[in-house]
């Protein structure tokens, strides 16, 4: 799973982006809360991603803070609760206030999100309480635990695609019909220093 990226800033149209890794464009679309942290096009950037895999489509999602990652990943696990609303919801919340408002039943705050009625921020309440309940929230409005690190649940923390023998073992590896996640992390537990795109790509197809 591609966990993060780091490149160029090559278009943003909020709330999309496009980052160039490597000679490689990601487009991924990102909550308001993080596209206004975004450089200049031009500027390097980091973002941490979340992939989503649906029947007619593959998305792929940004972010400038692991919170809003976690955050999101949380959300879409609700019932009714798409791509579209969690990015809706961290748009108009940073990642503390929107545990807080939770923690305190705050309804009428989350129903002022677009696409998020009375009845499905009750059940988003509900089914998400039990889940960030351990989450502190410090004066900032950001999560973290008493000794000062993010109280988040583990996660793995994918494949940052950053070398570009790497990269273009996996834009290869698509090419010939391979699935982007799949190609990603094959190449990325296989590849080692001193390997030419044309090893990575050999001993990958060995293995998928």
């Amino acid at each position: 799973m591609i966990g993060s990226l780091r490149g160029k800033l090559i278009e943003k149209n909020a709330p999309d982006v496009l980052i160039e890794v490597n000679g490689v464009g990601y487009e991924l679309s990102m909550p308001m809360s993080s596209f206004y942290n975004l450089p200049e096009i031009g500027g390097e950037v980091f973002v941490y991603t979340c992939f989503v895999v649906r029947e007619d489509a593959q998305l792929l999602f940004g972010f400038t803070s692991r919170e809003a990652k976690v955050l999101f990943k949380e959300l879409i696990k609700v019932s009714g609760i798409g791509p579209k609303i969690a990015l809706a919801i961290l748009s108009s919340f940073n990642p503390g206030q929107f545990v807080n408002a939770v923690k305190n039943d705050s309804i009428n705050s989350i129903v002022k999100v677009p696409g998020i009625g009375k009845k499905t921020a009750e059940r988003l309440v509900i089914e998400i309480k039990d889940r960030v309940s351990s989450w502190k929230i410090n004066d900032a409005g950001s999560i973290e635990s008493s000794a000062g690190d993010p109280k988040l649940p583990a996660e793995d923390t994918g494949v940052v695609i950053d070398s570009d023998v790497e990269s273009q073992a996996v834009q290869a590896l698509v090419a010939l019909g391979y699935k982007p996640t799949q190609a990603a992390s094959s190449v990325h537990k296989l590849y080692r220093d001193g390997m030419s795109v044309q090893d990575v790509i050999k001993v990958a197809l060995k293995s998928i």
